[in-house]
């Protein structure tokens, strides 16, 4: 009897693998799922990252949440759509009729559950400019970039944005 089944197996395994298909196939949970990210507020900036590590949304200004005075906000998350604390991001702003940067002093702050402010950063600038940010956590770097004044005028709605 068991060699008879053993048989089976064998014939079997030289089917597939004639056939082309792996006799054994193993998918890690939520490896075929599509990436979902969360854009939480209205008047805000959002983008998925280059290589979709992240997710960046700007928040501009003190209607819907309180960042303070002068001071833009940034809601970071990760590729599981949860709040990246400890990240480091690096900002750079370039003119883009000079195509030079715009050196400013901005300064990051982690406010802790992904939440980030910048102060010294002026985005209300007369002109076209290219906003870009660059976010490292541990071993995992990425970028996004935002032409202004334009994303302003094109701002998605609040919800669920996939890359």
């Amino acid at each position: 009897m068991r060699q008879i089944f053993a048989g089976m197996v064998y014939l079997l395994l030289g089917f597939c693998f004639l056939a082309g298909v792996p006799p054994y196939a193993h998918a890690h949970q939520g490896e075929n799922t599509k990436k979902l990210f969360t854009k939480h507020f209205k008047g805000t900036l959002f983008d998925i990252t280059e290589k979709a590590n992240f997710s960046i949304e700007i928040l501009l200004d003190d209607k819907e949440y309180k960042i303070g005075k002068d001071v833009i906000g940034i809601v970071v998350h990760n590729a599981h759509d949860e709040d990246v604390a400890g990240a480091e991001i690096a900002i750079e702003l370039v003119n883009l009729d000079t195509g030079k940067s715009i050196n400013q002093s901005a300064v990051v702050r982690d406010k802790g559950d992904g939440l980030y402010t910048v102060e010294n950063l002026d985005l209300a600038k007369e002109g076209r400019q290219k906003l870009i940010l660059k976010i490292k956590k541990a071993s995992v770097e990425d970028s996004v970039q935002f032409t202004l004044p334009d994303a302003v005028k094109n701002l998605l709605p609040a919800g669920r944005y996939s890359p």
